[in-house]
């Protein structure tokens, strides 16, 4: 395995590191994907307490014949420097990842024509809008991700939260519930300034959630004919198989090149479930794990023998 520090977004106002991860050897140009993150700021490792599913991924493909690129996200880096701006998903996702993707077609170990991009959580909810809109990837690999809109998911999570205590908390949680939700009211048919001047939660304004919910993960997929790979875990407590991996299987129904992968023991990151409730992520997560081989060998499976559109 070779790995070795890249820059993305050199001589722009948010450069940041990251870390390429070749195959060693490498044979002839070698297939590569671009990392895109969750929610929230997080470094290249896409690390959340004791675990690190993107070096994992990285690592394991790379053994599999596989490229990578990962790097901070942008609000990891220059959370004070973006503050009081209107960021939406654009500024803080979407331009960072085909500036990663621009940057790998530029290696000459890197096969141009056989870039993916790997999208999990959030990540996989914007990875079909990336490369609509400049990533031009060869495939789309969708981690724990949902066909609904971000302010569905937000309300569903504090419901579950709710559900999940007694007391004085499931009260508390549920007026939150009962705030966010009045929140939302109204809000496609709000102009773009209006939603702009209203907050959701600290900098994040209702602005963030319009902007990005305009089209869905599957809105974008229906356009395209790329070869789409739909991962989830059957533990995951923040995105639910039996709601949203199946909401997209209804979604996409009759749409060709679409595959689904489900992993009954596995959360959100793809490790061994434990508790199976919202209220525990941080407890579940403080758990050293790594991404076991089976998902590594199905997404690399999927890279090996996926075909641009229209290719024989």
């Amino acid at each position: 395995m070779i790995a070795e520090n890249a820059l993305i977004g050199e001589g722009t106002p948010y450069p940041l590191n990251g870390k390429k991860v070749l195959p060693d050897p490498t044979e002839g140009r070698v297939p590569a994907v671009v990392f895109v993150h969750g929610s929230g700021a997080s470094n290249m490792d896409e690390q959340i307490y004791s675990l690190t599913p993107f070096r994992d991924l990285a690592e394991g493909l790379a053994a599999r014949g596989i490229a990578s690129i990962r790097y901070d996200k942008r609000t990891f880096v220059y959370a004070r420097k973006m503050r009081g701006q209107s960021v939406t998903v654009k500024e803080e996702t979407v331009e960072d990842a085909i500036r990663a993707a621009g940057l790998l077609r530029l290696d000459p170990r890197v096969d141009p024509d056989r870039i993916y991009i790997v999208g999990h959580s959030m990540g996989a909810m914007l990875a079909p809008r990336i490369d609509a809109e400049g990533g031009d990837f060869r495939g789309l690999i969708l981690m724990a991700g949902t066909p609904y809109r971000l302010e569905d998911i937000v309300v569903r999570q504090l419901r579950q939260a709710a559900g999940s205590r007694g007391g004085l908390m499931k009260a508390i949680v549920a007026l939150e519930d009962r705030i966010f939700s009045r929140k939302f009211d109204r809000l496609y048919e709000m102009t773009e300034e209006e939603a702009k001047k209203k907050k959701f939660a600290g900098s994040v304004t209702l602005w963030y959630f319009r902007e990005m919910g305009r089209k869905t993960a599957a809105d974008y997929i229906r356009e395209t004919d790329k070869p789409v790979l739909i991962l989830q875990g059957g533990m995951d407590f923040q995105v639910l198989p039996s709601v949203d991996f199946e909401g997209f299987k209804e979604q996409l129904r009759g749409r060709e090149n679409v595959e689904y992968r489900l992993y009954p023991e596995l959360n959100h990151l793809f490790v061994k479930g434990i508790y199976n409730d919202i209220l525990k992520a941080g407890k579940e997560y403080r758990v050293e794990q790594h991404i076991g081989p089976e998902v590594i060998d199905d997404i690399a499976a999927f890279i090996r023998r996926g075909r641009a559109a229209g290719e024989d």
